[in-house]
């Protein structure tokens, strides 16, 4: 580094870098640290030790579903309650596993024949939604198509609907005959997921079937921590699957983080009976999930919501 002196002083002092004016005679460059997108995260560059939690989380989960999946089979050919049971033990278990910690504010309604409705944000529901409510889901027809998924669903006995306008009326009828059996159902209304900063629109559709239920449960889902810190809105892609996105790398960015938590908030259960207008269901369930997901969204204390 240059020296000059100052006018008046003896004392040399380091003349500006690149010149009078200051200025650098080349930019500075940077070079990504890691350069693969595989090994990249939706934020910044992680550590090693990442990488390394991921396999060992994924590993873990894939053990455990195949341990889970031959005794849910046997379950699935015997009566009663075990095979419902050991599928809210399975998806409890593989939270555990990838590292997502479930806070519960509420109590699910118990009895059978319940109606519960949640927004979307992630293939993440199903294992957060399924480890605390005894219920079967209702997914998209897709999903019955997916390798290794769609066997996993199976033996979750869930309901596969098309949403197409001519079967509409042969699924919701198998999703009455499970409710006059006695099983409650988890659906999620919005007919899709997002990127988890809002709730989408309900579609009364989907909520042909409630007249059947003994009760309806509004349910609201969102992650919010990271890190062990109140997840922010840039957080909300990490968790959120939608679009083309595919579950292998979304699972690899997941398990990579640590201190993931995600809320669940289980508003008053209602008998149907009492909204008879299917639009007017529709709109308060819509309602109540927004303003539980807003307050979880902006980290305020959870309060459990009426319809």
């Amino acid at each position: 580094m240059a020296l000059r002196s100052v006018p008046g002083s003896d004392v040399p002092t380091p003349a500006p870098v690149g010149g009078a004016h200051g200025r650098r005679r080349s930019p500075l460059r940077f070079r990504p640290w890691l350069r693969t997108p595989i090994w990249g995260d939706v934020m910044e560059p992680r550590p090693l030790g990442g990488r390394v939690r991921a396999v060992r989380r994924i590993a873990s989960a894939l053990l455990w579903t195949l341990i889970a999946a031959p005794i849910q089979m046997l379950l699935l050919l015997l009566p009663g309650r075990p095979k419902v049971v050991f599928a809210r033990v399975y998806h409890r278990v593989l939270c555990i596993l990838i590292g997502l910690r479930v806070q519960v504010v509420g109590e699910p309604a118990r009895g059978g024949r319940v109606l519960f409705l949640s927004n979307h944000t992630s293939w993440l529901d199903i294992l957060v939604l399924g480890g605390v409510i005894e219920a079967c889901f209702v997914a998209k027809s897709e999903v019955g198509q997916w390798p290794v998924v769609r066997t996993i669903a199976r033996l979750g006995r869930t309901v596969f609907v098309s949403r197409r306008r001519g079967s509409m009326g042969r699924e919701a009828d198998a999703m009455r005959e499970r409710l006059t059996d006695g099983d409650n159902l988890i659906l999620f209304p919005e007919g899709t997921s997002n990127d988890g900063t809002r709730t989408l629109p309900f579609r009364s559709a989907f909520l042909a079937v409630a007249a059947e239920a003994r009760l309806v449960q509004p349910v609201s889902l969102v992650y919010d921590r990271l890190g062990g810190l109140p997840a922010c809105r840039r957080d909300r892609p990490l968790f959120a699957w939608y679009g083309d996105m595919d579950i292998g790398s979304h699972f690899w960015r997941i398990a990579r983080r640590s201190g993931a938590r995600a809320t669940l908030l289980l508003h008053a259960p209602f008998d149907p009976a009492d909204i008879t207008d299917r639009k007017v269901l529709t709109q308060r369930v819509e309602a109540v999930v927004a303003a539980g997901a807003a307050q979880l969204r902006q980290n305020r204390t959870p309060v459990v919501l009426s319809a």
